[in-house]
Protein backbone atom coordinates (compact mmCIF):
# COMPACT_ATOMS: atom_id res chain seq x y z
CA UNK A 1 0.00 0.00 0.00
CA UNK A 2 0.94 3.44 -1.04
CA UNK A 3 2.64 5.40 2.02
CA UNK A 4 0.76 8.63 3.25
CA UNK A 5 4.15 10.47 2.54
CA UNK A 6 4.17 9.19 -1.58
CA UNK A 7 0.76 9.98 -1.50
CA UNK A 8 2.03 13.73 -0.27
CA UNK A 9 3.97 13.74 -3.54
CA UNK A 10 0.99 12.70 -5.93
CA UNK A 11 -0.97 15.13 -4.25
CA UNK A 12 1.19 17.89 -5.21
CA UNK A 13 1.61 17.12 -8.75
CA UNK A 14 -2.46 17.04 -9.41
CA UNK A 15 -1.87 20.54 -7.20
CA UNK A 16 0.04 21.99 -9.82
CA UNK A 17 -1.22 21.07 -12.67
CA UNK A 18 -4.61 22.11 -11.68
CA UNK A 19 -3.26 25.67 -10.95
CA UNK A 20 -1.66 26.00 -14.65
CA UNK A 21 -4.79 24.28 -15.81
CA UNK A 22 -6.75 26.60 -14.36
CA UNK A 23 -4.50 30.03 -15.34
CA UNK A 24 -5.12 28.85 -18.84
CA UNK A 25 -8.80 27.94 -19.06
CA UNK A 26 -9.14 31.30 -16.99
CA UNK A 27 -7.33 32.69 -20.10
CA UNK A 28 -10.68 31.60 -22.55
CA UNK A 29 -13.17 31.88 -20.24
CA UNK A 30 -12.44 35.35 -19.94
CA UNK A 31 -10.99 35.77 -23.75
CA UNK A 32 -14.39 34.46 -25.05
CA UNK A 33 -16.05 37.92 -23.61
CA UNK A 34 -12.77 39.99 -23.25
CA UNK A 35 -10.83 39.17 -25.82
CA UNK A 36 -7.30 37.91 -25.78
CA UNK A 37 -5.32 40.67 -26.15
CA UNK A 38 -1.90 41.14 -23.50
CA UNK A 39 -3.67 43.53 -21.82
CA UNK A 40 -5.62 40.73 -21.04
CA UNK A 41 -3.76 38.11 -20.76
CA UNK A 42 -1.51 40.04 -18.33
CA UNK A 43 -4.39 41.39 -16.10
CA UNK A 44 -5.49 37.52 -15.80
CA UNK A 45 -1.87 36.41 -14.92
CA UNK A 46 -0.47 39.01 -12.49
CA UNK A 47 -3.59 38.38 -10.40
CA UNK A 48 -2.78 34.57 -10.57
CA UNK A 49 0.00 35.40 -9.22
CA UNK A 50 -1.16 37.23 -6.28
CA UNK A 51 -3.71 34.62 -5.38
CA UNK A 52 -0.85 32.14 -5.60
CA UNK A 53 1.41 34.22 -3.63
CA UNK A 54 -1.31 34.95 -1.10
CA UNK A 55 -1.82 30.68 -1.13
CA UNK A 56 2.06 30.40 -0.53
CA UNK A 57 1.98 32.96 2.73
CA UNK A 58 -1.79 31.27 4.21
CA UNK A 59 0.43 27.60 3.73
CA UNK A 60 3.25 28.31 5.37
CA UNK A 61 1.31 29.87 8.35
CA UNK A 62 -1.53 27.00 8.05
CA UNK A 63 0.88 23.68 8.20
CA UNK A 64 2.76 25.71 11.07
CA UNK A 65 -0.57 25.79 12.93
CA UNK A 66 -2.15 22.63 11.69
CA UNK A 67 0.74 20.13 10.31
CA UNK A 68 -1.50 17.41 9.64
CA UNK A 69 -2.62 15.59 6.37
CA UNK A 70 -6.22 15.76 6.90
CA UNK A 71 -6.03 19.29 7.03
CA UNK A 72 -3.69 19.68 3.75
CA UNK A 73 -6.35 17.03 1.95
CA UNK A 74 -9.56 19.13 3.06
CA UNK A 75 -7.89 22.21 1.83
CA UNK A 76 -7.63 20.46 -1.65
CA UNK A 77 -11.20 19.52 -1.67
CA UNK A 78 -12.34 22.93 -1.04
CA UNK A 79 -10.01 24.14 -3.90
CA UNK A 80 -11.13 21.45 -6.15
CA UNK A 81 -14.88 22.62 -5.55
CA UNK A 82 -14.62 26.40 -5.61
CA UNK A 83 -12.59 25.61 -9.04
CA UNK A 84 -15.96 24.26 -10.07
CA UNK A 85 -18.16 26.49 -9.37
CA UNK A 86 -16.41 29.03 -10.91
CA UNK A 87 -17.77 28.81 -14.46
CA UNK A 88 -21.00 28.20 -12.92
CA UNK A 89 -21.27 31.69 -10.89
CA UNK A 90 -19.48 33.38 -13.61
CA UNK A 91 -22.14 32.56 -16.65
CA UNK A 92 -24.19 34.96 -15.72
CA UNK A 93 -22.16 37.83 -15.29
CA UNK A 94 -20.20 36.88 -18.79
CA UNK A 95 -23.43 37.00 -20.78
CA UNK A 96 -23.98 40.54 -19.80
CA UNK A 97 -20.66 41.16 -20.48
CA UNK A 98 -21.02 39.83 -24.34
CA UNK A 99 -24.54 42.02 -24.55
CA UNK A 100 -22.56 45.47 -22.95
CA UNK A 101 -19.35 44.95 -25.29
CA UNK A 102 -21.93 44.43 -28.43
CA UNK A 103 -22.93 48.07 -26.72
CA UNK A 104 -20.13 48.96 -26.11
CA UNK A 105 -21.07 49.77 -22.36
CA UNK A 106 -17.46 50.12 -21.11
CA UNK A 107 -18.75 50.56 -16.96
CA UNK A 108 -20.05 47.21 -17.06
CA UNK A 109 -17.38 45.70 -19.37
CA UNK A 110 -14.64 46.66 -16.52
CA UNK A 111 -16.83 45.69 -13.45
CA UNK A 112 -17.90 42.37 -14.76
CA UNK A 113 -14.18 41.60 -15.30
CA UNK A 114 -13.27 42.41 -12.22
CA UNK A 115 -16.27 40.48 -10.73
CA UNK A 116 -14.79 37.04 -12.47
CA UNK A 117 -11.44 37.23 -11.62
CA UNK A 118 -12.42 37.78 -7.72
CA UNK A 119 -14.33 34.53 -8.32
CA UNK A 120 -10.23 32.89 -8.76
CA UNK A 121 -9.45 34.08 -5.19
CA UNK A 122 -10.36 31.11 -3.29
CA UNK A 123 -9.31 28.40 -5.66
CA UNK A 124 -6.35 29.78 -6.51
CA UNK A 125 -5.23 31.15 -3.30
CA UNK A 126 -6.32 27.35 -1.89
CA UNK A 127 -3.70 25.62 -4.47
CA UNK A 128 -1.21 27.98 -3.57
CA UNK A 129 -1.06 26.46 0.20
CA UNK A 130 -0.20 22.98 -1.56
CA UNK A 131 3.47 23.44 -1.37
CA UNK A 132 4.55 25.47 1.47
CA UNK A 133 2.04 23.10 3.68
CA UNK A 134 3.40 19.53 1.69
CA UNK A 135 6.92 20.80 2.82
CA UNK A 136 6.25 21.14 6.37
CA UNK A 137 4.74 17.74 6.40
CA UNK A 138 7.45 16.02 4.25
CA UNK A 139 10.54 17.07 6.34
CA UNK A 140 11.52 14.66 8.95
CA UNK A 141 15.00 15.42 8.98
CA UNK A 142 15.63 19.46 9.01
CA UNK A 143 19.43 18.06 7.22
CA UNK A 144 17.32 17.06 4.33
CA UNK A 145 14.78 20.16 4.54
CA UNK A 146 16.83 21.06 1.00
CA UNK A 147 16.44 18.14 -1.05
CA UNK A 148 12.81 17.97 0.13
CA UNK A 149 11.92 21.25 -1.27
CA UNK A 150 13.59 20.55 -4.21
CA UNK A 151 11.71 17.36 -5.19
CA UNK A 152 8.43 19.06 -3.97
CA UNK A 153 8.66 22.12 -5.85
CA UNK A 154 10.07 19.66 -8.93
CA UNK A 155 6.35 17.56 -8.93
CA UNK A 156 4.76 20.44 -8.47
CA UNK A 157 6.44 22.14 -11.30
CA UNK A 158 6.00 18.42 -13.42
CA UNK A 159 2.47 19.19 -12.90
CA UNK A 160 1.99 22.67 -13.82
CA UNK A 161 3.62 21.84 -17.29
CA UNK A 162 0.75 19.22 -17.50
CA UNK A 163 -1.62 21.97 -16.50
CA UNK A 164 -0.49 24.16 -19.61
CA UNK A 165 -1.19 21.64 -22.48
CA UNK A 166 -4.10 19.78 -21.19
CA UNK A 167 -6.73 22.29 -21.05
CA UNK A 168 -5.90 24.18 -24.70
CA UNK A 169 -4.44 20.70 -26.54
CA UNK A 170 -7.55 18.58 -25.54
CA UNK A 171 -9.56 19.54 -22.79
CA UNK A 172 -10.97 22.85 -24.28
CA UNK A 173 -11.02 21.91 -28.09
CA UNK A 174 -13.26 18.45 -27.04
CA UNK A 175 -15.62 19.34 -23.85
CA UNK A 176 -15.67 23.09 -24.08
CA UNK A 177 -14.24 25.86 -21.14
CA UNK A 178 -17.58 25.23 -18.87
CA UNK A 179 -17.12 21.24 -18.74
CA UNK A 180 -12.89 21.56 -18.52
CA UNK A 181 -13.55 23.79 -15.38
CA UNK A 182 -14.96 20.89 -14.08
CA UNK A 183 -12.96 18.14 -14.76
CA UNK A 184 -10.24 19.70 -13.74
CA UNK A 185 -12.26 20.01 -10.31
CA UNK A 186 -13.67 16.41 -10.61
CA UNK A 187 -9.82 15.41 -10.39
CA UNK A 188 -8.16 17.89 -7.78
CA UNK A 189 -11.45 16.83 -5.76
CA UNK A 190 -10.90 13.03 -6.29
CA UNK A 191 -7.31 13.14 -5.49
CA UNK A 192 -7.61 14.94 -2.43
CA UNK A 193 -10.58 12.90 -1.07
CA UNK A 194 -8.02 9.93 -1.60
CA UNK A 195 -6.02 11.41 0.56
CA UNK A 196 -8.40 12.30 3.43
CA UNK A 197 -9.66 9.06 3.39
CA UNK A 198 -6.13 7.42 3.62
CA UNK A 199 -5.22 10.24 6.59
CA UNK A 200 -8.36 10.09 8.32
CA UNK A 201 -10.48 6.90 7.53
CA UNK A 202 -14.01 6.91 5.44
CA UNK A 203 -15.99 7.97 8.31
CA UNK A 204 -14.66 11.23 9.14
CA UNK A 205 -14.58 11.65 5.46
CA UNK A 206 -18.08 11.08 4.39
CA UNK A 207 -19.14 15.09 4.65
CA UNK A 208 -16.51 15.62 1.92
CA UNK A 209 -18.35 13.10 -0.43
CA UNK A 210 -20.95 15.36 -2.05
CA UNK A 211 -17.88 17.28 -3.44
CA UNK A 212 -17.58 14.62 -6.75
CA UNK A 213 -21.41 13.82 -6.97
CA UNK A 214 -21.88 18.19 -6.97
CA UNK A 215 -19.47 18.48 -9.86
CA UNK A 216 -20.53 15.17 -11.72
CA UNK A 217 -23.95 16.48 -11.80
CA UNK A 218 -22.91 20.14 -13.24
CA UNK A 219 -21.18 18.20 -15.73
CA UNK A 220 -24.18 16.10 -16.54
CA UNK A 221 -27.04 18.49 -16.22
CA UNK A 222 -24.93 21.79 -16.74
CA UNK A 223 -26.54 25.16 -17.25
CA UNK A 224 -29.11 25.37 -19.72
CA UNK A 225 -28.72 27.58 -22.63
CA UNK A 226 -25.43 28.79 -24.95
CA UNK A 227 -22.67 30.50 -23.49
CA UNK A 228 -23.73 33.83 -25.52
CA UNK A 229 -27.30 34.71 -25.95
CA UNK A 230 -26.82 37.03 -29.14
CA UNK A 231 -29.34 37.75 -31.16
CA UNK A 232 -29.73 35.82 -34.40
CA UNK A 233 -27.28 33.38 -32.72
CA UNK A 234 -27.22 29.79 -35.08
CA UNK A 235 -23.88 27.98 -33.88
CA UNK A 236 -21.04 28.64 -31.26
CA UNK A 237 -18.20 26.17 -30.81
CA UNK A 238 -15.10 26.70 -29.23
CA UNK A 239 -11.78 25.48 -31.18
CA UNK A 240 -7.85 25.35 -29.41
CA UNK A 241 -7.59 28.76 -30.74
CA UNK A 242 -11.21 30.75 -31.06
CA UNK A 243 -14.58 30.99 -29.78
CA UNK A 244 -16.12 30.40 -32.82
CA UNK A 245 -20.03 32.35 -32.86
CA UNK A 246 -22.36 32.36 -36.38
CA UNK A 247 -24.99 35.03 -36.33
CA UNK A 248 -27.87 34.52 -38.80
CA UNK A 249 -28.98 38.55 -39.00
CA UNK A 250 -31.76 39.71 -41.53
CA UNK A 251 -30.32 36.29 -43.70
CA UNK A 252 -26.92 37.68 -43.75
CA UNK A 253 -24.30 35.30 -42.15
CA UNK A 254 -21.87 36.86 -39.46
CA UNK A 255 -18.86 35.13 -38.40
CA UNK A 256 -17.41 36.69 -34.95
CA UNK A 257 -14.77 35.17 -32.95
CA UNK A 258 -14.03 35.66 -29.06
CA UNK A 259 -15.04 38.67 -27.69
CA UNK A 260 -17.26 39.29 -30.83
CA UNK A 261 -16.13 42.65 -31.53
CA UNK A 262 -15.67 42.91 -35.48
CA UNK A 263 -16.69 40.74 -38.19
CA UNK A 264 -14.13 38.50 -40.16
CA UNK A 265 -16.30 36.83 -42.41
CA UNK A 266 -19.82 38.14 -43.77
CA UNK A 267 -22.60 35.68 -46.39
CA UNK A 268 -24.98 35.99 -48.31
CA UNK A 269 -26.71 34.13 -51.50
CA UNK A 270 -25.87 35.91 -54.45
CA UNK A 271 -24.64 39.34 -52.75
CA UNK A 272 -20.46 40.14 -53.36
CA UNK A 273 -20.46 43.47 -52.17
CA UNK A 274 -20.76 44.39 -48.55
CA UNK A 275 -19.07 47.34 -48.17
CA UNK A 276 -16.39 46.06 -46.20
CA UNK A 277 -12.78 45.46 -46.47
CA UNK A 278 -13.03 42.03 -48.04
CA UNK A 279 -13.86 42.85 -51.21
CA UNK A 280 -11.02 45.55 -51.61
CA UNK A 281 -8.79 42.55 -52.68
CA UNK A 282 -10.65 42.48 -55.71
CA UNK A 283 -9.31 45.66 -56.84
CA UNK A 284 -5.74 44.62 -56.24
CA UNK A 285 -4.64 43.41 -59.82
CA UNK A 286 -6.29 46.62 -61.27
CA UNK A 287 -3.30 48.92 -60.11
CA UNK A 288 -1.39 47.51 -62.82
CA UNK A 289 -1.00 49.14 -66.20
CA UNK A 290 -3.92 48.90 -68.22
CA UNK A 291 -5.58 46.58 -70.21
CA UNK A 292 -5.61 44.25 -67.28
CA UNK A 293 -8.21 41.34 -67.90
CA UNK A 294 -9.51 39.48 -65.10
CA UNK A 295 -9.11 36.52 -67.08
CA UNK A 296 -5.09 37.39 -66.41
CA UNK A 297 -5.27 36.53 -62.45
CA UNK A 298 -4.82 32.90 -61.61
CA UNK A 299 -3.53 32.74 -58.12
CA UNK A 300 -4.83 34.45 -54.77
CA UNK A 301 -3.17 33.68 -51.71
CA UNK A 302 -5.27 35.19 -48.63
CA UNK A 303 -3.63 34.93 -45.53
CA UNK A 304 -6.07 34.61 -42.53
CA UNK A 305 -8.92 33.23 -44.65
CA UNK A 306 -11.69 32.74 -41.61
CA UNK A 307 -14.95 31.36 -43.06
CA UNK A 308 -14.15 32.62 -46.89
CA UNK A 309 -15.53 36.00 -48.22
CA UNK A 310 -13.18 37.41 -49.98
CA UNK A 311 -12.37 33.72 -51.65
CA UNK A 312 -15.87 33.53 -52.66
CA UNK A 313 -16.11 36.91 -54.43
CA UNK A 314 -12.49 36.13 -56.45
CA UNK A 315 -14.40 33.18 -57.20
CA UNK A 316 -16.70 35.40 -59.21
CA UNK A 317 -14.43 37.55 -60.70
CA UNK A 318 -11.90 35.78 -61.79
CA UNK A 319 -12.72 32.81 -64.09
CA UNK A 320 -9.85 31.22 -64.08
CA UNK A 321 -8.60 31.84 -60.50
CA UNK A 322 -7.18 29.22 -58.52
CA UNK A 323 -7.27 30.61 -54.54
CA UNK A 324 -5.09 29.26 -51.90
CA UNK A 325 -6.94 29.97 -48.40
CA UNK A 326 -4.32 30.05 -45.20
CA UNK A 327 -6.26 29.53 -42.02
CA UNK A 328 -4.90 28.08 -38.79
CA UNK A 329 -7.73 27.12 -37.31
CA UNK A 330 -9.95 24.35 -38.49
CA UNK A 331 -13.13 25.00 -36.92
CA UNK A 332 -13.34 27.95 -38.20
CA UNK A 333 -13.12 26.18 -41.89
CA UNK A 334 -15.51 23.91 -41.07
CA UNK A 335 -17.82 27.03 -40.20
CA UNK A 336 -17.07 28.57 -43.61
CA UNK A 337 -18.13 25.10 -45.38
CA UNK A 338 -21.31 25.15 -43.49
CA UNK A 339 -22.48 28.43 -42.93
CA UNK A 340 -20.57 30.36 -45.71
CA UNK A 341 -20.37 29.32 -49.17
CA UNK A 342 -17.17 28.12 -48.94
CA UNK A 343 -17.42 24.21 -51.03
CA UNK A 344 -15.66 26.08 -53.69
CA UNK A 345 -13.92 23.85 -56.65
CA UNK A 346 -11.30 26.21 -56.89
CA UNK A 347 -10.51 26.84 -53.37
CA UNK A 348 -7.14 25.15 -51.57
CA UNK A 349 -7.86 25.18 -47.99
CA UNK A 350 -4.43 25.46 -46.35
CA UNK A 351 -4.73 24.62 -42.43
CA UNK A 352 -1.38 26.26 -41.34
CA UNK A 353 0.39 29.50 -39.66
CA UNK A 354 -0.17 31.82 -42.59
CA UNK A 355 3.96 33.20 -42.39
CA UNK A 356 5.13 29.37 -42.51
CA UNK A 357 2.98 28.12 -45.03
CA UNK A 358 3.75 30.85 -47.61
CA UNK A 359 7.35 30.71 -46.93
CA UNK A 360 7.09 26.80 -47.89
CA UNK A 361 5.05 27.19 -50.98
CA UNK A 362 7.12 27.20 -53.69
CA UNK A 363 3.58 28.99 -55.89
CA UNK A 364 3.67 32.81 -57.09
CA UNK A 365 0.18 34.68 -56.92
CA UNK A 366 -0.95 37.41 -58.74
CA UNK A 367 -2.25 38.97 -55.27
CA UNK A 368 -1.62 38.17 -51.91
CA UNK A 369 -4.16 39.31 -49.39
CA UNK A 370 -2.85 40.06 -45.80
CA UNK A 371 -6.19 39.67 -43.36
CA UNK A 372 -4.81 38.58 -40.16
CA UNK A 373 -4.99 42.06 -38.59
CA UNK A 374 -7.41 43.75 -36.43
CA UNK A 375 -6.41 45.52 -33.23
CA UNK A 376 -5.05 44.98 -30.46
CA UNK A 377 -4.89 41.13 -32.20
CA UNK A 378 -1.88 41.52 -34.74
CA UNK A 379 0.49 38.78 -35.50
CA UNK A 380 3.79 41.03 -35.24
CA UNK A 381 5.54 38.17 -37.19
CA UNK A 382 2.97 39.43 -40.43
CA UNK A 383 4.10 42.99 -40.21
CA UNK A 384 7.73 42.87 -40.63
CA UNK A 385 10.22 44.08 -43.24
CA UNK A 386 11.33 40.34 -43.44
CA UNK A 387 7.82 39.48 -43.95
CA UNK A 388 7.12 41.20 -46.49
CA UNK A 389 10.23 40.53 -48.13
CA UNK A 390 8.53 37.00 -48.33
CA UNK A 391 5.35 37.75 -49.50
CA UNK A 392 7.18 40.18 -52.44
CA UNK A 393 9.40 36.73 -53.46
CA UNK A 394 5.96 34.81 -53.93
CA UNK A 395 4.76 37.51 -56.08
CA UNK A 396 4.72 37.19 -59.94
CA UNK A 397 6.16 40.03 -61.81
CA UNK A 398 2.70 42.15 -62.03
CA UNK A 399 2.01 40.87 -58.63
CA UNK A 400 -0.05 43.01 -55.83
CA UNK A 401 0.10 42.55 -52.23
CA UNK A 402 -3.36 44.08 -49.93
CA UNK A 403 -3.83 44.24 -46.56
CA UNK A 404 -6.58 44.93 -44.20
CA UNK A 405 -4.95 47.34 -41.32
CA UNK A 406 -7.25 48.89 -38.32
CA UNK A 407 -7.12 51.94 -37.29
CA UNK A 408 -8.75 54.21 -34.87
CA UNK A 409 -10.23 57.79 -35.07
CA UNK A 410 -7.70 60.59 -35.60
CA UNK A 411 -5.08 57.87 -34.99
CA UNK A 412 -3.41 56.12 -38.00
CA UNK A 413 -0.25 55.42 -35.99
CA UNK A 414 -0.13 51.55 -37.00
CA UNK A 415 -0.95 52.37 -40.67
CA UNK A 416 2.20 54.66 -41.45
CA UNK A 417 3.96 52.03 -39.74
CA UNK A 418 2.84 49.66 -42.13
CA UNK A 419 2.82 52.08 -44.70
CA UNK A 420 6.81 52.74 -44.07
CA UNK A 421 7.72 49.53 -43.34
CA UNK A 422 6.03 47.86 -46.78
CA UNK A 423 7.82 50.94 -48.20
CA UNK A 424 11.50 49.22 -47.52
CA UNK A 425 10.36 46.53 -49.58
CA UNK A 426 7.58 47.33 -52.09
CA UNK A 427 8.16 50.16 -55.07
CA UNK A 428 4.94 51.49 -55.55
CA UNK A 429 2.42 51.60 -52.58
CA UNK A 430 -1.26 52.76 -52.18
CA UNK A 431 -3.94 54.00 -49.42
CA UNK A 432 -7.86 53.47 -49.62
CA UNK A 433 -9.96 54.01 -46.64
CA UNK A 434 -13.15 51.73 -46.19
CA UNK A 435 -15.99 54.43 -45.97
CA UNK A 436 -18.28 54.17 -42.67
CA UNK A 437 -15.38 51.86 -40.79
CA UNK A 438 -12.04 51.84 -39.34
CA UNK A 439 -10.33 50.01 -42.12
CA UNK A 440 -7.75 51.32 -44.33
CA UNK A 441 -6.83 49.36 -47.44
CA UNK A 442 -2.74 49.31 -48.17
CA UNK A 443 -2.07 47.85 -51.74
CA UNK A 444 2.00 47.21 -52.75
CA UNK A 445 2.54 46.21 -56.52
CA UNK A 446 5.82 44.66 -57.72
CA UNK A 447 6.64 47.09 -60.12
CA UNK A 448 6.57 50.59 -60.32
CA UNK A 449 2.99 51.53 -61.33
CA UNK A 450 0.48 54.53 -60.99
CA UNK A 451 -2.94 55.54 -59.88
CA UNK A 452 -3.28 56.08 -63.55
CA UNK A 453 -3.63 52.50 -63.95
CA UNK A 454 -6.29 52.12 -61.76
CA UNK A 455 -8.38 55.16 -63.56
CA UNK A 456 -7.97 53.16 -66.66
CA UNK A 457 -8.48 49.30 -65.89
CA UNK A 458 -12.03 50.90 -64.36
CA UNK A 459 -12.62 52.16 -67.90
CA UNK A 460 -11.44 49.25 -70.07
CA UNK A 461 -13.70 47.06 -67.46
CA UNK A 462 -16.51 49.47 -67.72
CA UNK A 463 -16.79 49.36 -71.46
CA UNK A 464 -16.97 45.48 -71.41
CA UNK A 465 -20.31 43.68 -70.49
CA UNK A 466 -19.43 40.52 -69.28
CA UNK A 467 -17.94 43.04 -65.83
CA UNK A 468 -20.09 42.07 -63.03
CA UNK A 469 -21.60 45.39 -61.49
CA UNK A 470 -20.44 44.92 -57.98
CA UNK A 471 -16.84 44.69 -59.21
CA UNK A 472 -17.26 47.96 -60.95
CA UNK A 473 -18.74 49.58 -57.88
CA UNK A 474 -15.65 48.08 -55.59
CA UNK A 475 -13.44 49.99 -58.04
CA UNK A 476 -15.17 53.11 -57.56
CA UNK A 477 -14.93 52.87 -53.99
CA UNK A 478 -11.49 51.78 -53.81
CA UNK A 479 -10.92 54.97 -55.87
CA UNK A 480 -13.12 57.27 -53.87
CA UNK A 481 -11.11 56.30 -50.32
CA UNK A 482 -8.02 57.35 -51.93
CA UNK A 483 -5.87 58.83 -49.27
CA UNK A 484 -2.32 60.69 -48.92
CA UNK A 485 0.56 58.23 -48.30
CA UNK A 486 0.58 58.74 -43.94
CA UNK A 487 3.97 59.97 -42.81
CA UNK A 488 5.81 58.96 -39.32
CA UNK A 489 5.39 55.64 -38.44
CA UNK A 490 8.34 53.02 -37.64
CA UNK A 491 10.00 50.42 -39.21
CA UNK A 492 9.66 46.90 -38.08
CA UNK A 493 11.38 44.45 -37.95
CA UNK A 494 11.52 40.41 -36.95
CA UNK A 495 14.33 41.74 -34.63
CA UNK A 496 11.90 44.52 -33.14
CA UNK A 497 7.95 45.02 -33.57
CA UNK A 498 6.70 46.80 -30.88
CA UNK A 499 3.00 45.98 -32.05
CA UNK A 500 1.38 45.42 -28.85
CA UNK A 501 2.63 48.19 -27.47
CA UNK A 502 1.08 50.39 -30.32
CA UNK A 503 -2.06 48.88 -30.69
CA UNK A 504 -2.47 48.60 -26.75
CA UNK A 505 -1.90 52.86 -26.84
CA UNK A 506 -4.54 53.12 -29.81
CA UNK A 507 -7.29 51.02 -28.02
CA UNK A 508 -6.77 52.83 -24.94
CA UNK A 509 -6.35 56.21 -26.18
CA UNK A 510 -9.79 55.36 -27.99
CA UNK A 511 -11.34 54.01 -24.61
CA UNK A 512 -10.51 57.15 -23.45
CA UNK A 513 -11.05 59.86 -25.72
CA UNK A 514 -14.82 59.23 -25.14
CA UNK A 515 -15.52 58.62 -28.38
CA UNK A 516 -17.20 55.35 -27.80
CA UNK A 517 -20.27 56.71 -26.21
CA UNK A 518 -20.32 58.59 -30.12
CA UNK A 519 -20.95 55.04 -31.67
CA UNK A 520 -23.41 53.94 -29.99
Amino acid sequence: MISMRRYLYIAVFFSGMASLAVEFSASRLLGNYFGSSNLVWASIVGLILIYLTAGYFLGGHWADRSPHYSTLFKILCWAGLTTGLVPVVSRPVLRMAANAFDQLQLGVLFGSFTVVMILFVIPVTLMGTASPFAIRLAIEDPSAAGKVSGRIYAISTLGSFIGTFLPVLVLIPNVGTYRTFLIISFILILVALIGLVMAQGIRKSVPYFGMPILIVLLAIFGIPGTDKNSIGQVYEKESAYNYIQVLDQDGYMLLRLNEGQGVHSIYKPGQYNFNGPWERVLTAPFFNDSPYPRSEVENIAILGLAAGTTAVESARVFPNVTIDGYEIDPEIVKVGYQYFGMDLPNLNVVIQDARWGLAHSTQQYDVISVDAYRPPYIPWQMTTVEFFQMVREHLKPNGVMVINVGTAPSDRRLLASLYKTIGEVFPSLYVSDVAGSFNSVIYATNQKTSIQGLMENYQVLNADPSTPDFLLQILAETYAGMQPAPTGGVIFTDDKAPIEQLTNSMVLNFLLSGQVEKLQ
